[in-house]
């Protein structure tokens, strides 16, 4: 597994790890915003100010009806709708949906407002708050790390991400209870694979990972497309 930065507990009580990512980093294709996701913390903060934090090691972008041809496995390509409409409306929102009718996933909205563009958060590799986040799944606390949030849903249930309280949240506010926050963590390498676990376009190459990380979901042999990828970006 590639080396990724933890994140001392005493220092995570006082307060959140790094600095928020700014609004316009979402603010490109979905396809350039993904690879540059990969490294950055999703940090999920209770009401009793408890920190749970991941750093993000695998995401799929989907792309907007605008994009040609329409992206078939995206959620918004039929257009907006009162489920989908988070991901039209302005960059860095958290759109949360159901699965099986008892699991949530995570995305984040790309794009310029009304483009429809979003990113799917694949795994985390837990950095903050490891033994409430293994709780939440179920597990003992010094469960394996990977198998904390190492999957869309898995990582919902470990940071306690639900569409009824998370869909909507600005993760770019300071005020926000779910925030993507960067430390500065670029120590892997970026591998492009087709995405996985969907019925259509499943040939499209748009699942992007880090390198060598154990937290990754899914085959763990998935021919690699591409090992290139822009993660340069600005963190006001």
């Amino acid at each position: 597994m590639a080396k990724i930065a933890q994140i001392r507990p005493e220092r995570a009580k006082n307060k959140l790890p790094g600095r928020l990512v700014p609004r316009k980093f979402f603010e490109d294709s979905t396809e350039k915003v993904a690879p540059r996701l990969l490294g950055k913390l999703l940090v999920a903060r209770s009401a009793d100010g408890g920190v749970l934090a991941g750093r993000i090691v695998e995401v799929e972008a989907y792309l907007g009806p605008h994009n040609d041809p329409p992206d078939p496995a995206a959620h918004t390509h039929r257009g907006p709708t009162p489920r989908n409409l988070v991901l039209f409306g302005p960059a860095g929102h958290a759109y949360m949906y159901l699965i099986y009718g008892k699991y949530f996933c995570a995305n984040i909205s790309c794009e310029r407002e009304g483009l429809g563009g979003g990113i799917l958060l694949r795994a985390l590799e837990p950095v903050a708050g490891l033994a409430q986040m293994a709780r939440n799944r179920g597990l003992d606390e010094d469960a394996p790390v990977r198998l904390i949030a190492s999957g869309p849903s898995r990582l919902c249930l470990a940071l306690g991400l639900t569409r009824p309280l998370h869909n909507g949240l600005d993760v770019t506010s300071a005020a926000s209870p779910l925030q993507v926050r960067d430390d500065g963590c670029l120590d892997a390498e970026v591998v492009i694979t087709p995405r996985i676990g969907i019925r259509h376009a499943v040939d499209w190459p748009l699942r992007f990972a880090l390198r060598g990380n154990g937290c990754v979901s899914g085959p763990k042999r998935l021919a690699e497309t591409s090992t290139k990828a822009n993660r340069n970006s600005s963190v006001e």
